[in-house]
């Protein structure tokens, strides 16, 4: 069994601001603790000094058993690495260090068959031997045929960019949960997860003895695993932490009576401080006309000075108030309508009416077509007119498909893609953005759009290119652009994935007050509770629809 303590860790960014002060997190064997907190609070931060990604300011890491690291990236990897590579690096830096020469001796002797490379060759051969590096393709085996339903033989030079999101994070949790390290760090494990899976993802967590240390996001998860829950919580010097030790049924209450009674704690320093000074000021002004006090006198300077040198009691941090105000407007009575719809080699055809104002949440596994489903109808559906064209600038890629899908009249797309590039955002600042407008959005004087950005909890990132938000604050902008651009018809493409808590709950707040229509791809079943209608992308390929959420639906059966 292994365990970690995090004790007085500090860290500062590179313009001298502190983001987490003198943390202290014990993470014993066996437990399950969740790290949350507001986006931008350190979290991934936090597991990156844990990692030895970052070196920490002040402070120190110690952990017993070995490390297994599934980092953010994982579900957005795009280079060339293969499935070989990617597995090689989640094994013990024995097999590691190992699998990095065996490939680059195997290069050498396709490049040069001389003595040399074939020396080399057959001594990296010797070595990945030596280190169980069969033993470890045996595991691989194994991960992949759970995954991808072939062996490792087969897949191991295929490109993990060839992998949708889901399959790069199942092939990761695999091979972190079959492997042999007792202290596990997962960022964000369940981002790009299909609920079968993530479901599977809750037994395994649940059921293994390995000790681990997640940032999630999402509720159900976070209250079907977490024996603790850690909150980073934001202050002028930095994040401090707050463990509650019993899991997430428990937080929200256990939250409020700290921050009561914190509140009270405070309050009655102040009012013991208030008695203080008046104290003070009393002797002060009775000494000047009595020798007799002026021993009091300094008593009570003597107890004031005392008193505030000690300081307050802690002080909450602030919560988040992620303020959401989508606006809408009225469009012809059906929405979308869509007949004999065929989206080209993923589902088969299907007809659907969409009402105004209904919230329609579509459901199925990765990979069934819904995010195309989505885009189709972000570009204006088959026949777009000017109307139709979608909020914000965005560049949306057509959908190949077949039948109709028409848009009401008034009816303006407004597109939530996470996983979109957004290469029109990059490198502007997010004042920038809002100052120079687009073609539906209204350009924005500094002071309106400072007021804007701290609705949405990002004013202090004003001046911060849009590439160097973290998932969750590029997550809030979007849907900030999304009020701005006047859209009728919500398309959010999992837009709780990278929301801390309160973002979320801001989200679903803005959802209800908002004049219009909402689709949504989810798979987050609390989000999802919200939503008045289902439209189900079958494992059969067939498109239904049911008035509860039905979240079992298998994978699409295609040629892989």
């Amino acid at each position: 069994m292994g365990h970690l303590d995090i004790s007085a860790v500090s860290y500062f960014l590179p313009d001298g601001r502190p983001l987490l002060d003198e943390v202290d997190l014990r993470v014993a064997d066996g437990a399950k603790v969740a790290l949350v907190g507001p986006n931008g609070a350190g979290k991934t931060t936090l597991l990156r000094i844990v990692a030895g990604d970052e070196v920490a300011h002040g402070g120190t890491v110690v952990r017993s058993g070995g490390l297994g690291i599934m980092r953010q990236m994982v579900g957005r990897i795009d280079d060339g690495r293969s499935i070989r590579d990617l597995l090689a690096s989640l094994a013990p830096a024995g097999v590691r260090d190992a699998a990095v020469e065996l490939a680059a001796a195997e290069t050498a002797i396709m490049e040069v068959d001389d003595e040399p490379a074939q020396m080399r060759y057959a001594t990296a051969l010797v070595d990945w031997a030596d280190v169980g590096g069969y033993e470890a393709e045996a595991g691989w085996d194994k991960v992949t045929d759970a995954v991808l339903s072939i062996g490792f033989d087969a897949a191991q030079y295929r490109e993990v960019r060839t992998l949708s999101g889901g399959e790069q994070k199942r092939l990761v949790l695999e091979a972190l949960l079959r492997g042999p390290e007792e202290v596990l760090l997962l960022d964000e494990p369940d981002n790009y997860l299909d609920v079968p899976t993530k479901r599977w993802l809750e037994t395994q967590l649940a059921a293994s003895p390995k000790t681990v240390l997640y940032v999630s996001h999402d509720r159900e998860l976070l209250a079907r695993t977490a024996t603790q829950i850690a909150t980073l919580e934001p202050t002028a010097s930095g994040s401090g932490i707050w463990v509650h030790g019993g899991g997430f049924g428990s937080y929200p209450e256990a939250r409020e009576d700290r921050r009561s009674r914190l509140e009270e704690l405070l309050r009655r320093w102040d009012e013991e401080h208030a008695k203080l000074k008046e104290l003070v000021f009393t002797l002060k002004n009775k000494a000047a006309f009595n020798d007799g006090l002026a021993s009091r006198y300094s008593a009570a300077q003597t107890r004031l000075r005392k008193f505030e040198e000690a300081g307050p009691p802690q002080v909450m941090a602030r919560e988040q108030n992620v303020r959401v105000r989508l606006r809408g407007g009225r469009t012809a009575k059906r929405a979308v309508v869509a007949t004999g719809l065929e989206l080209t080699g993923l589902m088969k055809p299907f007809d659907l009416e969409v009402w105004f104002g209904e919230r329609i949440a579509v459901l199925g596994s990765n990979g069934s077509g819904k995010s195309h489903f989505l885009r189709l109808l972000a570009t204006g559906g088959s026949d777009p007119s000017p109307e139709h064209e979608p909020a914000g600038d965005v560049d949306v890629t057509p959908v190949a498909h077949t039948g109709r899908v028409v848009l009401g009249s008034r009816v303006r797309p407004g597109w939530f893609a996470q996983n979109h590039d957004h290469t029109e955002l990059v490198g502007r600042t997010l004042l920038e953005i809002l100052h120079r407008g687009d073609g539906h959005r209204a350009g924005m004087g500094r002071e309106p759009a400072s007021k804007a950005l701290d609705r949405y909890e990002l004013v202090a990132a004003a001046e911060q290119t849009y590439e160097t938000l973290s998932g969750g604050q590029q997550a809030r902008f979007q849907i900030l652009l999304l009020e701005l651009g006047g859209a009728t018809l919500l398309l959010l493409d999992e837009p709780t994935d990278n929301l801390d808590l309160h973002s979320a709950e801001a989200l679903e707040a803005g959802l209800e007050a908002f004049e219009g229509t909402v689709m949504a791809v989810t798979h987050d079943r609390w989000f999802a509770r919200g939503f008045d209608r289902f439209l189900v992308f079958g494992a059969d390929g067939e498109v239904v629809e049911t008035p509860e959420a039905v979240w079992d639906s298998g994978r699409v059966k295609r040629a892989r």
